[in-house]
């Protein structure tokens, strides 16, 4: 636990640091970037989270409504990120029409998202029966890193000084580990049953399954045919099925 959370602070604060060195990433290299974490992300969703959920939902009546509920939330919590949770990045250059404080609203949207996220590695045992959580954790780790890079570049935006956005990511950066162990310490001291995690678990599924696939959405806007996407979306999802099989 505490290694993982560790990995999941360090990446997602150095990822979202890079937009100061590199505040015009190519955009074109970027979306392939989250073609290829959204794919990973819906496979592991399909192979491994869902069919766990499920195999276990006899102990919560009507799981699947959990699922359909995590994935409106998402809805609801976008209309405060903006969608950075799947790759919106801003410049410096662009002219956005952002309201004085919305910053505020957009980091609790995407802490609250990202706290669920670390509620889903906090105890394996209740949904990974096959002791097997580092796919979902890569997963994980792909979604959180682009994630970081686009908020940061938001708000840069928003905010003029440095230490006051340095300051927002770390406090995105510490939203799943805190997620992660907070729920662990909340299932050891049973005050969280099995029953309270496969219901978390299941709206996180929800969660993703929405994330994942607006990413695919909005990579192809106009409908076209694009091979590379196809290509990367390939890879994503036979790297997904790999790290579900082979660790």
């Amino acid at each position: 636990m505490i290694i993982n959370s560790i990995i999941l602070f360090v990446l997602t604060f150095g990822t979202g640091y890079l937009v100061f060195f590199l505040p015009n990433v190519n955009n074109h290299f970027f979306k392939f970037a989250l073609v290829f974490a959204g794919a990973y992300l819906f496979s592991v969703t399909v192979i491994h989270i869902l069919p766990e959920i499920f195999s276990q939902g006899e102990s919560v009546s009507h799981i699947s409504l959990y699922v359909l509920a995590g994935f409106f939330i998402q809805v609801i919590l976008e209309y405060f990120s903006e969608g950075v949770e799947h790759g919106h990045l801003h410049t410096v250059h662009e002219n956005h029409q952002h309201g004085q404080n919305k910053w505020l609203g957009l980091l609790i949207a995407l802490s609250i998202h990202a706290f669920l996220e670390g509620t889903l590695l906090a105890h394996p045992d209740t949904i990974h029966s096959h002791d097997n959580s580092n796919s979902v954790f890569f997963g994980i780790l792909m979604h959180k890193m682009p994630a970081a890079f686009a908020l940061m570049s938001v708000m840069i935006c928003h905010l003029h000084t440095k230490w006051k956005t340095i300051l927002i990511l770390v406090i995105f950066s510490l939203a799943s580990p805190a997620g992660l162990g907070l729920s662990h310490i909340l299932h050891d001291a049973e005050i969280f049953s099995d029953k309270v995690f496969l219901i978390l678990f299941a709206l996180v599924s929800g969660n993703f399954l929405h994330i994942s696939t607006t990413i695919f959405f909005e990579s192809s806007p106009d409908h076209s045919f694009n091979f590379k996407k196809l290509f990367i979306s390939l890879l994503g999802a036979l790297v997904a099925v790999l790290a579900e099989f082979s660790f």
